[in-house]
């Protein structure tokens, strides 16, 4: 079983400037997740994808084995993330000359997992049990309850209308976050598609901690504390 993991990592951030070479707890953010895929222990090749060279030098220094130049319309703030994924996969197994059997994505901007995580993901699309599997966690707000939006009206309503009146959150379905963490595909479902979203796809849920991904100042200082916390005890956030 041959298996690749990809870590996807542009220049452009609004959010946060330079956040995926910016020093968390010591170290650049993007290193984070290479030293995760390491110490899994999981893949031939762990690649990065970045339009930007001091990003691709960073990576190699890091430990990352291939570095994939990211074409321009794939990297600009409109480009969605998938395709830029399948370019990786495909201009790496064309430079290297061969196929893998199965794809793991861990967002750079994510670093609040554990290496099990990456091995339970994993597990899930190679027994068989999914086709692809998207990491989440159950969600804190419920659009049956606490969640609403202003319909054509202007009346503001709950995004999803129970089919019973509700007291109490708790009553609600389960709803899950999904927190930009770990993607797994086997060849079919990612090569061959244009959703993540398919008809075997399955939620790998994580701790709570995790749901926790970097697009602002705030996240970035979130994430910072959470991490030293976890590094300091690391047997008191995995709740």
């Amino acid at each position: 079983m041959s298996r690749l993991c990809t870590l996807c990592a542009r220049a452009g951030s609004k959010g946060v400037q330079n956040k995926n070479i910016r020093e968390l707890c010591g170290k650049p953010l993007l290193a984070h997740s290479i030293e995760q895929a390491k110490n899994a222990q999981l893949f031939d090749v762990i690649a990065i994808s970045s339009d930007s060279e001091k990003i691709l030098d960073l990576a190699a220094h890091w430990g990352a084995d291939q570095l994939i130049h990211r074409p321009a319309e794939l990297a600009g703030d409109e480009a969605a993330k998938l395709p830029a994924i399948q370019h990786c996969v495909k201009t790496l197994e064309q430079q290297l000359g061969y196929t893998f059997n199965t794809f793991v994505d861990l967002d750079v901007t994510a670093p609040l997992r554990e290496v099990a995580d990456i091995l339970a993901a994993v597990q899930l699309v190679e027994t068989g049990a999914a086709s692809n599997v998207i990491s989440a966690c159950i969600a804190r707000r419920s659009p049956y309850f606490n969640m609403v939006e202003y319909d054509l009206s202007g009346q503001l309503n709950v995004i999803k209308q129970p089919k019973t009146t509700l007291v109490r959150r708790q009553d609600t379905p389960i709803c899950y976050d999904l927190n930009a963490s770990i993607y797994v595909w086997n060849r079919d479902s990612l090569l061959n598609e244009t959703s993540l979203f398919l008809s075997n796809t399955q939620l790998y849920l994580m701790p709570e901690i995790s749901r926790f991904d970097i697009d602002s100042e705030f996240d970035f200082e979130l994430v910072n504390y959470l991490m030293q916390r976890q590094n300091a005890q690391p047997n008191t956030l995995k709740t």
